[in-house]
This record gives C-alpha cells, structure tokens and sequence, in this order.
C-alpha cells in the first residue's frame, strides 16, 4: 500500500550531472511524481555538466551543486554530508553506483536519515558494496541486476527490485532545422541516435563498426553519440581512422535531446549501459530500438515487436538489423506504434513513483528526523 507523505517531508535526490533521458530522466520523473505526492523536493548534482539540473530548476526544484568536477570526488562526500546536516531530509535517494560512497558518507554520519542507492548496474568493485550494504536499500531495476549484487555478497534484504517507469514528453519540440543548425547536422539526411557513457562496458567499438557498415550502403545517414568518458579521445580516433568523423557527432552532453528524439530513425545501443542509455525514452516517443542483448534491452525490447535485440556475434547482426529499419519504412513505424504501447502499459511512471514510496514508508520515511 502506498504511503501517503506528511506535507512537507524532505527528500534530496542525488546524482551526477545527467542529460534528462535514461537514468537522468528516471530521477526527474522522481522528481516531479514525490512533489506531486506532497513531497519537498530537492535536487543535488554531484558533477558538472548535462541539463538535468537547469530543467528541474525551470520547473520550481531547489537545485544544489556540491562538486566542481566532471567526476565525484572526496570533496563531494564532504559537501554532501554538509548539505544534509543543513537540510535534515527525511530520506536521501541516490541515484548511480558513482553516488554509493557518497551516500554511504551520509548515512554514517546522519543515522536518522534513510539514504536509499539506486543503480541499474552490477558493482564494479569492493568499494561499491561495502558502500551499498551501508545503505538502508539498494534498488536494482530487474533481477538480473539484483542477482549481481547478491553474489558479490549484498544480502537480499537490502535490495528492493523496482522497475524503471517513462512518460514520453509532449514540447514543445524545436524544428528539425533548428535541431539541425545547433548540432550541426544536416536536415536532410536520416538521424540515429545513442546514448552512452564513453567507457569500455558500452561496447562502441560495436557502434563505430556498424556505422562504417551502415555507410557502405546508405550514403545519407547521420549519427549522433552523446556521452562522456575516459574513451572520448579513443572514440575520435578511431572515428577519424575508419573515416567516420563527417557521420559522427560526438556531444558529452545534449540539452536537445528531448527534441532529437522526435528526429531521429532509430534509437541504438551496442553494450551494456544504465537503463539502456535511451532506449525506454525513444520507445515512449513511438520509435524503433536496436540493442546488443544485455539486461536492458531483454527488459524493455520485445525482439520482432518493438525493435531488434541483437546477439553479440557475430558482429554483423548489429547493422543488419539496423539496416532493415532504414530500409524499410512500415516496419519502422509498425515497431514504433508498438513500442510506445508498450512503454505505456509495462512501465508507467506513476508506479515507479508508487513503488518508491511504498519503500520509503518500509525504511521508516516520515519519522521524525
């Protein structure tokens, strides 16, 4: 049963600086569903960079930036601490595996305030579970994620499976030319779209392959990357030596996103990425995917249906299926009608917002700080 919040309850929502698709957009769907709820919300961006903040700013949420850098520091564990002994929120959720030490840092030092980790990813190391078992919960988005967590010896207890919720956007959107004339693209060629960190689990290599596949075939397409990452220097040059950098647009974040994904063919993603990158946000918008198989594709893409889940090997399954969506312009349209129905009936984002208080109510939400 879903708590109904005393008026006022202070919640911070922690991450680092996001565009608003994928987990970006998972925490301003938050956001604005625990306001709705009666909540007093409050983000807290961790990084620099990315667009999430100055929208949640636009729409009333208080906004605090507590580091200076593009990646979390021990700076920020301090000012987070800060923060919170300044604020007294009855619940920190934070959202990343990037956010788990610093919200460990919290919930040490402020034993009445629930703090809440949420990732869609396995732990990359010791460090990521020692600070999740210091947490009250850990929320995983599938039980494959939760399984990963479990072997490397978070007890079950701690975690709290809640699947990802999307609400397509209504705009108003920028024009295509005007889309075209800030990122640089042309208006009249065919936009692909992806949405990943610039780091090895993303698999681009797998993307940059089958963009010099796709252009084998196809002369008018365009492809835009937006992500940051140790890899973005290997990106470009890898880019430039396959001859790709003319098709290629690489952006470390993307304030037009929510427009670009009226534009775009296709929505893509080679490997293994938070919530699949954009994957539920194009679905929302009525457009194909097409995923290398991994935990977020198998659970938001029905294959045949909505789009393509594609093996790993071999290599060329990637852009041939990619290929069939250019190509082929009902069953592009037949896969988008179904992924927007599909999106709205699997996971509405007033269930993800239920779900997250029904935990915060389990964790003792609304207890007097």
């Amino acid at each position: 049963m879903t708590m109904h919040p005393r008026d006022g309850n202070r919640i911070l929502l922690v991450c680092r600086g996001l565009d608003p698709v994928g987990t970006g957009r998972q925490v301003e769907l938050v956001a604005h569903g625990l306001r709705a709820a009666g909540c007093d919300v409050r983000f807290v961006q961790t990084t620099t960079g990315g667009s999430l903040a100055g929208r949640l700013a636009a729409a009333g949420f208080p906004v605090q930036l507590v580091g200076s850098r593009p990646v979390v520091d021990a700076a920020v564990a301090a000012r987070l601490v800060g923060l919170a002994a300044r604020l007294r929120p009855d619940v920190v959720l934070a959202s990343g595996r990037s956010q788990l030490a610093p919200a460990a840092a919290v919930r040490l030092s402020r034993p009445r305030t629930r703090v809440i980790g949420s990732v869609a990813l396995p732990p990359r190391g010791w460090t990521d579970v020692w600070a999740a078992r210091t947490l009250d919960r850990l929320v995983v988005p599938a039980p494959a994620i939760a399984a990963a967590w479990a072997r490397r010896g978070l007890p079950p207890a701690a975690l709290a499976e809640i699947p990802p919720g999307i609400e397509a956007e209504t705009g108003p959107f920028l024009t295509r030319a005007e889309i075209a004339r800030r990122l640089g693209l042309d208006p009249g060629t065919i936009w692909t779209l992806c949405v990943a960190p610039l780091e090895a689990a993303a698999r681009l290599e797998r993307l940059l392959w089958a963009i010099d596949q796709l252009g084998v075939v196809h002369k008018r397409l365009e492809h835009v990357l937006v992500g940051a990452g140790p890899l973005r220097a290997r990106v470009r040059r890898r880019a430039v030596v396959q001859e790709l950098a003319e098709r290629l647009h690489v952006l470390p974040h993307c304030d037009l996103l929510p427009d670009l994904l009226g534009e775009v063919r296709f929505v893509w993603q080679p490997g293994r990425v938070a919530f699949g990158g954009g994957l539920l946000d194009a679905m929302a918008r009525g457009l194909p995917v097409v995923a290398v198989e991994d935990v977020a594709s198998r659970q938001f893409v029905s294959d045949g249906e909505t789009g393509r889940v594609v093996p790993a090997d071999p290599e060329s399954e990637f852009p041939r299926r990619a290929f069939n969506l250019l190509e082929d312009d009902a069953l592009a349209a037949r896969y988008g009608a179904a992924a927007r129905a599909r999106a709205a009936a699997d996971f509405p984002a007033a269930a993800l917002v239920s779900a997250c208080l029904t935990l915060f109510a389990r964790v003792g939400f609304g207890e007097r700080r």
